[in-house]
């Protein structure tokens, strides 16, 4: 699904991704771990066409990447919330959801199936300043997949949720991975990663450390 080979990113004289190639496979959950400021972001921009890389090559699907070719594939829901304030909850799904390339009836029909799911439906008439930081992130979860993305990037997608919306949550992830979304969940919350991917890597200071399956990493490492 994802091939990237020897991507690097440098600002001014930082290196923030220094010679990255990871490869995913379709419909697995793939963990992107590492401490804050390790170029985690840095390198999910790049995938998605938010930066360009200094060096390197990314191909989804076996094509170069392109991004008006491939940006209606991918739903990125970043670390830093993303959303408009002063904009109701409804209206602001519908207008992300267009943009993305849906109908506003097909919008309108997404955003209902979701807000369902996941018992949303007495939002809609409020503003987005009004909801809770976990509110807030239900809400950037559910912009992020209206468009029913083929590659699923995720940045430390439990932040501010208390345990019952997390388990909310990670059962959506696992059931879209079970229906072919391709998913990278990036974290520096190792238990996080252990418990819900079936292949990681470990970035520190822009380098990948380590990569594998979970089992094969913990296997190597059960010594220590």
């Amino acid at each position: 699904m994802l091939d990237v080979q020897h991507l690097k990113k440098y600002y001014a004289t930082q290196k923030a991704v220094d010679d990255v190639s990871i490869q995913i496979n379709k419909g697995s959950i793939f963990g992107l771990l590492g401490p804050n400021g390790a170029g985690k972001s840095s390198f999910l921009r790049m995938i998605t066409g938010i930066t360009m890389p200094d060096e390197g090559s990314i191909s989804l699907n076996g094509e170069a990447f392109d991004l008006m070719k491939h940006s209606p594939l991918i739903g990125y829901m970043p670390e830093e919330r993303g959303l408009y304030k002063k904009m109701k909850v409804g209206e602001q799904a519908l207008y992300l959801g267009q943009l993305k390339g849906l109908s506003k009836t097909e919008t309108l029909q997404k955003i209902k199936y979701w807000f369902d799911k996941l018992d949303m439906q007495s939002w809609k008439n409020k503003k987005v300043e009004d909801l809770s930081k976990g509110m807030s992130q239900k809400l950037q979860f559910v912009i992020t997949v209206l468009h029913d993305p083929s590659l699923l990037i995720l940045d430390e997608p439990f932040s501010g949720l208390d345990p019952v919306n997390s388990a909310v949550i990670k059962d959506e992830i696992y059931e879209l991975a079970e229906k072919g979304t391709t998913i990278i969940f990036s974290t520096h919350r190792m238990e996080q990663v252990e418990e819900i991917c079936q292949e990681i890597a470990l970035i520190n200071k822009g380098k990948v450390i380590l990569s594998g399956r979970v089992d094969e990493v913990k296997e190597r490492f059960k010594q220590n």
